[in-house]
């Protein structure tokens, strides 16, 4: 049984000043496996002060100090990687597969970080001017329950390369997760206040981290809802803000693709981490022409997928992190079904065997007109919606009917026309005949789906100034 009450700041483990404390429940089995005492906003301002004293520090490191912090860093993570794993199968549900990637590009993000700040120049010239490219201060870091360990480990790894301190606050559903992943970070050695973490609601942890003064950027993960509030919390102190949202990716199947292995790739895409990711495929498109063949396909893959232990390496589907989110998922089943989508795949209710755990029966609708529910908004689960299309053109003005644009996938075997599709989609990614993203490249949305860039170059700059100091040449004594 697990007991967490403490938070990470300035450099130690110290108790929360809050006292209200939560279950942490297996979502695979529904028993209690802990309790968390969750923080509150005096434990909040004590962690933004910790920053704020290590920030002016911070803020004269050399390139050279921020690349050895960020391989310590991925040294102290690698070590971890087998826990971190663990504690997302247990707390969330994440399948093996899942729960190791991620695992694995926690470490690697601070890698990364490292290789673009070592090629980066943060001075350089422009003209008459010198532009000296700073740290833009205390940062706070919002990390989703459902990607905990990846999550933070990118945003603090782009912070520390920019030569920010930072406050991180993880989703209160993720104390196990957290919890480890704070011992790992902590063994890395850095100085005391560097990083701060604790976990809190929102309502006042996050609106105080949101709010204060001394936190310049904001850099979140999670729903768009969400992201707003915190949006217009820190436009009073005119913070920087970097927002990932929601997503309702499409997958576009094109007439000349290869089925055997767009078809999989594709429910790969929709299903992943159990349908709980914001860049899941959950719209597919395909052409009207060839579209029963490829429910027939959808259907023969999706009733011989294995779902159960999140544990078992067979399994694709493991269960939902909650009971709010498995009611969440069988209401928009049955709001599929009362708008008139046909159900050729899963359904309401369990499946047969497992009378316990949330878990969900792999659900997919065909006849789905882009205007119903279940095409237009966040499931958070394995759901997928078959969209018919007539046309190419037809197919781009469907995927990008939507408020969101975080990612897409297209499939084709040819690549040049992918890419001129590609290039009409509204969207911040898109994947051509793969589902994996590249870590350097910028990642984000366009529309409702976010603000910025995270990763690569674009994920250092989005925690740097640009100071440009200009000096009259003629001034005498020059």
């Amino acid at each position: 049984m697990w007991k967490i009450n403490h938070s990470y700041i300035d450099g130690a483990f110290v108790p929360v000043h809050g006292d209200e404390t939560v279950e942490c429940i297996n979502p695979a089995t529904e028993a209690v496996i802990g309790t968390v005492t969750l923080a509150d906003r005096d434990d909040a301002r004590r962690a933004i002060a910790a920053a704020s004293r290590a920030q002016a520090s911070m803020s004269r490191t050399s390139k050279a100090e921020r690349i050895d912090m960020l391989k310590q860093l991925q040294a102290a993570v690698l070590a971890s990687t087998n826990e971190i794993r663990d504690t997302a199968i247990e707390e969330y549900g994440a399948p093996l597969a899942r729960a190791q990637w991620v695992s694995r590009y926690a470490s690697q993000s601070f890698a990364n970080a490292a290789q673009v700040l070592e090629h980066y120049e943060l001075l350089r010239s422009v003209g008459d001017a010198t532009v000296v490219m700073e740290p833009v201060g205390v940062s706070a870091l919002f990390a989703p329950w459902n990607s905990t360990a990846g999550t933070i480990c990118s945003k603090l790894a782009s912070a520390i390369a920019a030569g920010c301190a930072s406050v991180i606050k993880p989703s209160e559903l993720s104390p196990l997760q957290t919890g480890v992943l704070a011992q790992a970070l902590h063994r890395a050695g850095l100085p005391e206040g560097v990083f701060n973490i604790l976990l809190g609601r929102g309502s006042d942890v996050g609106d105080e981290i949101s709010t204060h003064p001394q936190v310049t950027k904001i850099s979140f993960t999670g729903s768009t809802a969400t992201g707003k509030l915190i949006a217009r919390a820190g436009i009073e102190t005119m913070k920087r803000v970097s927002l990932s949202l929601t997503g309702k990716s499409a997958s576009i199947v094109l007439d000349d693709a290869d089925l055997d292995t767009a078809i999989a790739q594709a429910l790969n895409a929709a299903f992943m981490n159990n349908g709980q990711a914001c860049v899941a495929g959950t719209r597919l498109l395909v052409p009207r022409t060839q579209a029963k063949h490829i429910i027939d396909r959808v259907k023969n893959l999706v009733g011989a997928m294995v779902v159960g232990n999140p544990r078992n390496p067979a399994t694709v589907i493991g269960p939902l992190v909650n009971k709010a989110q498995f009611d969440r998922v069988q209401h928009y089943i049955r709001r599929g079904l009362a708008q008139g989508a046909t159900l050729i795949a899963g359904g309401e209710g369990r499946p047969i065997g497992l009378d316990t755990g949330y878990f969900v029966r792999p659900t997919v609708f065909a006849d789905v007109n882009n205007d119903m529910d279940i095409a237009q908004e966040e499931i958070f689960g394995p759901v997928l919606s078959i969209i018919p299309y007539d046309s190419q053109e037809q197919a781009i003005e469907i995927a990008n009917a939507s408020p969101y644009g975080l990612q897409a996938y297209v499939f084709s075997r040819q690549p040049q026309r992918a890419r001129h599709l590609a290039a009409r989609l509204q969207a911040g990614s898109v994947l051509i005949n793969r589902i994996t993203p590249e870590l350097l490249a910028p990642f984000g949305g366009v529309k409702q789906s976010g603000v910025g860039r995270e990763f690569g170059v674009h994920g250092l700059e989005a925690f740097l100034e640009a100071k440009s100091i200009v000096v009259d040449q003629d001034e005498p004594g020059e």
